[in-house]
């Protein structure tokens, strides 16, 4: 027992092993040791703690309140251990090391892999994890330093907002589309309310951000004749081009296709819908070279990103 710590490294990654699996059983397999051999350690721990850490009286073997208080702590501790060994490798180069990324879902979808095979090309040796989620769930897993960082286009809320580094990075335009050859080609604003529609649900970052900018422009969003409501906007275009409506999408999403004439952007006049996408991080976590490097060729400090995403506006 080293410096007189009552446990060790190995038996923290036990008690973290037995939350996530609900067993002794599963979380050995999930180790590659014995059973036995995690019994034991868990019977060694709490004797040296003094406490007992699982319920064990169930199917499911359930952590106690002092096994509650050490996983938390568990966790903090291997993070700060992973974080340890990055660090160290990192002394050597960037020949190799992990990035953990997160974005929203239109910036996850369509952008992000673009700047990811840029930097990729760059650093070769650097392992990329992407997650796309909603901008609150992204926001909160940056919070809580599961994530380097990310990108997002919808609003961070100000209770998590208040723990990160938020940047202003690019500007993303939302554009009315309808199937190639339909009418009307030019829309007047009055018009929108007689158009089909097919759009994301009321939750979404853009459609949040396409009710405001109508509102704004006098138009009540309640008015729209919202025909299909659908969860993803590859589906949206699917729909589009099927006859089914128009949307409102984002030029990051749709600029091939129209450059392409699988849909066909109409221009209403007087609307433009434009909205800022961020970058943000967690100041008080480890800052590893992998992920500043990307962090700064998005603000132009860095020359790994040699082309800017298309139909996408940086501000750096």
């Amino acid at each position: 027992m080293a410096d007189g710590l009552p446990f060790t490294l190995d038996q923290l990654l036990i008690v973290q092993a037995i939350a996530q699996e609900g067993s002794f059983r599963r979380a050995a397999d999930s180790l590659f040791i014995s059973q036995p051999a995690v019994s034991l350690q868990v019977q060694n721990l709490e004797r040296q703690l003094g406490v007992v850490l699982f319920d064990r009286s169930g199917r499911k073997v359930e952590l106690t309140d002092a096994g509650q208080v050490l996983l938390q702590y568990s966790e903090r501790i291997l993070k700060l251990c992973r974080e340890t060994v990055q660090a160290l490798a990192e002394v050597q180069g960037m020949g190799r090391g992990q990035l953990v990324l997160g974005a929203s879902q239109t910036v996850g979808t369509y952008v992000m892999p673009f700047l990811i095979a840029q930097y990729h090309r760059y650093y070769p040796g650097i392992a990329v994890q992407l997650l796309v989620q909603s901008t609150r769930r992204i926001a909160q897993k940056l919070v809580d330093g599961r994530l380097d960082l990310a990108i997002v286009g919808g609003e961070i809320p100000f209770e998590l907002q208040r723990h990160l580094k938020v940047i202003a990075v690019a500007e993303d335009e939302y554009v009315l589309v309808g199937a190639p050859g339909c009418t009307p080609a030019a829309p007047a604003l009055g018009d929108l309310v007689t158009l089909p529609f097919i759009t994301l649900d009321p939750q979404s970052s853009t459609r949040q951000t396409i009710d405001r900018a109508l509102s704004r422009h006098g138009i009540n969003p309640a008015q729209l004749q919202v025909r299909l409501e659908l969860s993803s906007i590859e589906a949206i275009k699917n729909a589009i081009q099927a006859g089914l409506g128009v949307a409102f999408l984002s030029m990051a999403a749709v600029g091939s296709d129209l450059e392409q004439g699988r849909l066909q952007k109409l221009e209403v006049e007087g609307l433009q819908i434009r909205r800022t996408l961020w970058l943000a991080y967690n100041p008080e976590r480890y800052q590893s070279q992998a992920a500043t490097r990307f962090r700064e060729g998005l603000l132009g400090y860095q020359d790994w990103l040699k082309t800017p995403p298309r139909h996408l506006q940086l501000l750096a």
